[in-house]
């Protein structure tokens, strides 16, 4: 807790708003976008959605494949605290539609369902895209892929399996993403490991958000290792995320940004 305390005191010291910003592309998608603060119908389901699980008093065992769990002693885990300490927050469910409903990916990955309230949000966002999601604990998984059939997420493919043996198969390798959110396994080898590999999936217009940057200093040593490769041209570090950007004719920026 005092890494990430000092962290975020380094965050809020270098962080900008969208006035210190000279980069158009940036530029919009922080005031059309980041900062929209016009309610949306997709915002009542969103929280539906997360009521719906708050309200599951039913226990389920996890099956853990990542760096583990700051906030659970035990794998029998019930579903309301999951979605209670586990789940993205409200405000960043929010502006994940947001930002697929801003970009419209006609395809999206997610690494780590988890209980699909990121899942939602995206699906919600663009709703002709098709959502691949992927979680390695079928108990976790049965519990999403019931909540997103019962909310009508009909783009989502629920995808069980360990993720690094999902991203070697054939069919990813020769697909592009458009979207790619990052919530799985938070450390630095698997991480790298997941960049690598999706790396072929890329076209100039993807967009990839990586979930808890500063988690722990591995994941901060993992997001400048991202930043400096040489085919990421923009990073817009928001704390909680990482968005990352491909575009050729972009110069290569990197921006702290309050959001």
């Amino acid at each position: 807790m005092l890494f990430q305390l000092k962290s975020y005191l380094t965050f809020l010291w270098h962080s900008k708003n969208e006035h210190a910003v000279h980069s158009p592309f940036v530029f919009n998608l922080l005031t059309k976008c980041f900062y929209d603060k016009k309610t949306k119908p997709e915002y009542a389901i969103l929280k539906k959605y997360r009521k719906s699980l708050l309200g599951n008093k039913n226990f389920i065992e996890v099956t853990d494949f990542g760096a583990g769990s700051r906030v659970f002693k035990s794998n029998r885990r019930q579903i309301s605290k999951i979605a209670q300490t586990a789940g993205i927050s409200p405000k960043r469910a929010e502006l994940l539609f947001r930002v697929t409903n801003y970009f419209k990916p006609s395809t999206i990955l997610e690494i780590g369902t988890s209980l699909g309230l990121a899942t939602s949000a995206m699906a919600l966002g663009n709703p002709k895209a098709k959502v691949v999601t992927i979680e390695g604990c079928p108990n976790t998984a049965n519990v999403a892929q019931n909540q997103l059939a019962e909310f009508d997420c009909n783009n989502v493919e629920n995808v069980i399996s360990e993720f690094e043996s999902f991203l070697i198969s054939e069919n990813i390798q020769a697909t592009n993403y458009n979207l790619i959110y990052f919530d799985g396994n938070h450390s630095k080898k698997a991480t790298l490991a997941y960049f690598d590999l999706l790396l072929p999936t890329i076209d100039n217009d993807s967009v990839w958000i990586f979930d808890d940057i500063h988690w722990s200093e591995d994941m901060e040593e993992t997001w400048e290792i991202i930043k400096n490769h040489p085919q990421v041209k923009v990073t817009i570090d928001t704390f909680q995320w990482g968005f990352v950007f491909f575009r050729r004719e972009q110069p290569k920026e990197h921006f702290t940004i309050r959001a």
